[in-house]
């Protein structure tokens, strides 16, 4: 696991991932993370679809296929690390954003919010009174009647 080319940018390690799970391409996927990937999930359990995905429980089975509608490389430097933060649609009813976090260009940790509006705020900036610096913040589609709960991580 892990044994990735360096001369990638974090946000071609993570956009090759999105296409290595597209393929089924498990070889792939596993030298682009960590032996020991953090993973950390928000949301409806029946939402857990990377995990499914990334442990081999969705195979033989329609999976859920993540399509990114937009990924962005926020705090560190690529290749010394760095997070790189995905989000996209399912219907309706499942938006979910990634925040992929790379050391040496391969994944080490994951945070995975589905139906939850994200904020990404990087405290290695300096905050001025009453102003908090967003580096990302979710598109997130606001169907009627309908509101999300609101989260910030901070990288």
């Amino acid at each position: 696991m892990g044994k990735h080319a360096p001369c990638k940018s974090n946000r071609d390690v993570v956009e090759s991932l999105y296409a290595s799970l597209a393929r089924g391409d498990a070889a792939a996927v596993t030298a682009l993370l960590a032996a020991d990937v953090d993973w950390w999930f928000h949301g409806p359990r029946r939402c857990q679809h990377m995990r499914r995905l990334l442990t081999g429980e969705s195979a033989g089975a329609a999976a859920f296929r993540f399509a990114p509608a937009r990924v962005a490389e926020v705090g560190g430097v690529s290749g010394e690390g760095g997070w790189v933060v995905a989000e996209g649609w399912a219907g309706e009813h499942d938006y979910w954003v990634h925040a992929w976090c790379l050391r040496d260009g391969v994944i080490t940790s994951f945070r995975e919010y589905f139906n939850t509006s994200v904020t990404v705020r990087e405290l290695s900036l300096p905050a001025k009174k009453d102003m908090v610096w967003a580096v990302w913040e979710s598109q997130s589609p606001s169907p009627k009647a309908r509101s999300m709960p609101g989260l910030v991580l901070a990288i």
